[in-house]
């Protein structure tokens, strides 16, 4: 799920031979074409039409007849009204995300589907939203779940911030990936944990935010009672032993055992490894700059 600034396309392009389906939002001002016309004998000559007439997004009169629709009734906005039309495609030129591309521009065809509410949470005035799908032949099962997964975008977004701000997701500088692949396992879990304790959290809110439902409380928040819920609670863990750290190397002496580096499996859009430039000693760092 990627938003308008990013390239859909293209990465639906790159990605064609993945089972990956590529939903993102596109500007309110695009043209796409059609489906390419059958070829019709034309006896002035001439070559065939490559692209079919214009899907202009801020012109209904060439929308035609959508290939799906649906009406769902929501709490937040309304009566939710998607269309969807089917096998849709740009017209590509060699600028931005195809400037590099060496071969001949690709027809990549997708559902394009437009989303209207009635009203807004915030009370503003509603714009339609207008979405591209990597796949073709939509139904109306596959329309309702391309929007709704869309609105729930924001919700990842925000389970990001979270697990890399409070929880420190990328706070250690782990150099296994076995052991990162542990503290990502165990962020998941403190997450989860949270999850399960907002009813039996106390909600220490700031003076600036709004008072909320024990069931609707963010793990933020609960974050910040769950502390208080650590004395009543049980530990299936002994009491920790004393134990003194070893002696570690001599005063003076330099480790002769470097850290293993592990290869981060980077694969060029040619299909080729990364390889380090010629004036790049092996084994250095890059100066940090910040």
């Amino acid at each position: 799920m990627l938003d308008a600034g990013y390239e859909a396309l293209r990465i639906a392009w790159l990605l064609r031979d993945l089972p990956v389906e590529i939903l993102g939002r596109m500007r309110s001002d695009r043209v796409l074409r059609r489906p390419t016309p059958p070829r019709i004998y034309n006896p002035e000559g001439g070559r065939p039409a490559k692209h079919g007439g214009e899907f202009v997004f801020g012109d209904p009169a060439t929308w035609d007849v959508e290939h799906a629709l649906t009406v769902t009734d929501t709490r937040l906005y309304g009566q939710v009204k998607a269309q969807a039309w089917d096998r849709l495609h740009p017209r590509l030129t060699r600028r931005a995300a195809w400037v590099d591309h060496d071969q001949a521009l690709p027809i990549i065809a997708g559902t394009v589907i437009r989303l209207t509410v009635e009203h807004l949470p915030s009370r503003g005035e509603p714009k339609p939203l207008w979405l591209w799908w990597s796949k073709a032949d939509a139904t109306d099962a596959d329309v309702d779940r391309c929007w709704q997964a869309f609105l729930r975008r924001f919700d990842i977004e925000h389970t990001f911030r979270l697990l890399k701000q409070t929880l420190g997701w990328t706070a250690p500088q782990l150099r296994d990936p076995a052991a990162a692949d542990r503290w990502t396992w165990l962020v998941l879990a403190a997450h989860t944990q949270l999850r399960l304790a907002r009813p039996l959290a106390q909600d220490l809110r700031r003076p600036w935010e709004r008072p909320m439902a024990p069931e609707r409380l963010t793990p933020a928040r609960v974050r910040r009672g769950f502390r208080n819920l650590r004395t009543n609670s049980g530990s299936p863990a002994r009491a920790p032993k004393p134990n003194r750290p070893g002696p570690g190397r001599p005063p003076g002496s330099r480790n002769r055992q470097p850290a293993v580096r592990h290869d981060v499996g980077l694969i060029l859009v040619t299909g080729q490894a990364h390889q380090r430039p010629t004036h790049h000693k092996k084994g250095t760092k890059p100066r940090r700059t910040g």
